[in-house]
């Protein structure tokens, strides 16, 4: 044995261990490190697939830093409420949350356009393009800390598919139908459907089914179908008015407290952005499925009827969409700035995919449809 208590046998053994921890490197580093760990609250119930998305970044940050990096998330008004998460996460209440720009709309309009602006022409996939090639991030970056001084940084992810008009209970025909209905919707798109004539308000998710329930308002919307299936929609509404242009290109956000942020090492600090990447790709694909499910069984288990706006309607939000721009822009200097790059964007990249992609509906109805489409074999 030497003075430190450790014979020469046991000496070689560590030093063996060393040499393959270092020849490995990772298993080393994060043995020696201490784990962090951040307590998280979403804005959505933990019934809600939405919550479910939040737990899939969650478990690829913890996968992806070897458990050196671990979050914790909590469901709604565990801590605070939806719409007070982003003042919890500057204050350092929360170390991040998950929920969506358009929810902090009521601090500055221009939120809702990261995500929930104006119908461009663009998906939510091509929205998060021009966030990271396009000159959003950038934007999204200067809203956040020096128009609002906030003590956060934010990752958006996650490209939703369109959401429907919303749940009715008599089916929608015409946009004169719109005008005086008490309807619930979210950021922009509120003072959208108040161009168009109707009493439009915003509130959580979990407060929309019993507003329908109890006739405090006519109809909402919210996201899509296992969404509204888990939050009750269809047990209170049973008409669902399918396509929109009031949310057609939404996103996910994740808001970390910027001081929690900085404490990482550059490492983890990749980790974080490259997850969020990955996530996206497994949140489009696990969203086609569960959504198509619920989509069929929403029909066939609790009788929805789904139909599609008419053209009349869309056109009728395009017009509404022009005075709110107009008015947003005017008032707004981020704003102002902010729509005159998405135009920009969406002037270049949705002329150049409306030209090159074909329309799935012909190859759809050719397989699937009862009436084969005229001038088919």
């Amino acid at each position: 044995m030497n003075r430190h208590g450790v014979s020469s046998s046991r000496r070689r053994l560590l030093g063996a261990t060393a040499a393959v921890g270092a020849l490995s490197g990772f298993p080393m580093i994060a043995a020696a490190e201490s784990a962090i760990t951040w307590r998280w609250q979403g804005a959505w119930s933990a019934k809600d697939i939405f919550h479910e998305y939040a737990l899939d970044y969650a478990k690829m940050v913890r996968e992806m830093s070897g458990g050196r990096l671990r979050i914790e998330v909590l469901p709604a008004d565990a801590v605070v409420k939806p719409f007070d998460l982003l003042a919890a996460v500057n204050k350092g209440v929360l170390d991040g949350s998950h929920a969506v720009p358009a929810y902090w709309h009521g601090q500055n309009s221009a939120f809702s356009l990261f995500g929930s602006g104006p119908a461009l022409g663009m998906d939510a996939n091509n929205f998060l393009a021009w966030m990271a090639y396009g000159g959003g991030r950038a934007l999204y970056e200067e809203l956040l800390t020096r128009v609002m001084n906030l003590n956060v940084t934010a990752l958006l992810y996650g490209p939703m598919p369109t959401q429907p008009l919303g749940w009715f209970r008599n089916r929608i025909d015409s946009p004169a139908q719109l005008k005086g209905l008490k309807y619930r919707t979210a950021g922009l798109a509120v003072e959208l459907f108040r161009e168009m004539g109707a009493a439009a308000e915003e509130f959580p998710a979990q407060e929309i089914a019993p507003a329908l329930a109890q006739r405090r308002i006519d109809a909402a919307e919210f996201n899509n179908p296992t969404s509204d299936r888990w939050l009750g929609l269809p047990d209170v509404a049973k008409t669902c008015m399918l396509q929109s242009y009031h949310q057609p290109a939404e996103v996910f956000e994740i808001l970390i407290n910027r001081k929690k942020y900085d404490g990482l090492s550059d490492d983890l600090k990749a980790i974080v952005s490259h997850a969020a990447d990955a996530a996206s790709a497994d949140l489009s694909w696990k969203a086609l499925h569960r959504y198509s499910e619920d989509y069929t069984w929403l029909q066939r288990e609790k009788g929805v009827k789904f139909h599609r706006t008419p053209p009349g309607v869309l056109r009728a939000q395009m017009r509404a969409w022009s005075a709110v721009v107009k008015r947003v822009s005017r008032d707004n200097p981020i704003a102002e700035k902010v729509i005159k790059s998405q135009l920009a964007w969406a002037r270049r990249t949705v002329g150049w995919e409306q030209d090159s992609t074909v329309d799935s509906r012909i190859a759809y109805d050719h397989w699937f449809a009862k009436k084969p489409v005229p001038g088919t074999p």
